[in-house]
């Protein structure tokens, strides 16, 4: 049996077209269905839908065999112990340093001091400011970010950009790059070498020209 994981919301939603290329279909509708593992039109494939930053644990134990998670998740994790092994090219946006509109024309990031910075990619953050000699305090949150600079509780913070129609809405904007940010497919070490014949053809379905 061949267990692949997939993230929760807008990759789901765009891996389903890669899964139908590769001859998987879900047995139930992923976005309405309760069950924690699904079956699909093959007896020899599962599927699980998870929340993304569970996605990379769930693939280095053993739990899923295939993974499809965003580059950022895998980044803030770390990626230990497993091969990532294409960019799909699905649920493309960028990570990005965002700061309120009325800061604009304000201090240069080499006057900014220490800043706090509100944030769920803790790590990703960290890197970044350190790399740029800028001292930041990084404050942990799970959702809506955008408030973080409208209540006081921080200067910048570093999110998910896509149209940036949020950031916008909310009086802010994206000042500065950090990640592009697309689905990667990846895989357990140890599947690749004790199922490498079972997922070889999936994984080649799934990435197409975009495999390694």
């Amino acid at each position: 049996m061949v267990t692949l994981a997939l993230s929760k919301g807008r990759i789901l939603e765009e891996s389903l077209p890669l899964l139908a290329r590769a001859g998987i279909l879900p047995a139930e509708d992923l976005g309405r269905t309760r069950r924690l593992i699904v079956g699909t039109n093959r007896p020899d494939v599962q599927l699980v839908v998870i929340r993304a930053a569970d996605v990379p644990t769930y693939v280095r134990y053993g739990a899923a065999d295939l993974g499809i998670a965003g580059k950022d998740v895998l980044c803030e994790d770390g990626g230990d112990g497993l091969y990532e092994l294409a960019d799909l090219g699905i649920a493309a946006c960028r990570l990005m340093v965002a700061e309120p509109v009325a800061a604009a024309g304000g201090a240069g990031r080499q006057e900014w001091g220490r800043l706090r910075v509100a944030t769920k990619y803790v790590r990703i953050t960290e890197r970044h400011f350190a790399a740029q000699g800028i001292q930041a305090d990084i404050i942990h949150l799970y959702g809506s970010m955008e408030l973080a600079p409208l209540v006081g509780l921080a200067d910048r913070i570093v999110d998910l950009v896509s149209s940036g129609q949020t950031l916008a809405a909310n009086g802010l904007r994206a000042v500065e790059h950090v990640l592009d940010v697309s689905a990667r497919l990846v895989a357990n070490r140890a599947a690749m070498k004790m199922k490498s014949a079972a997922l070889r053809p999936i994984i080649a379905s799934l990435a197409g020209e975009r495999g390694i």
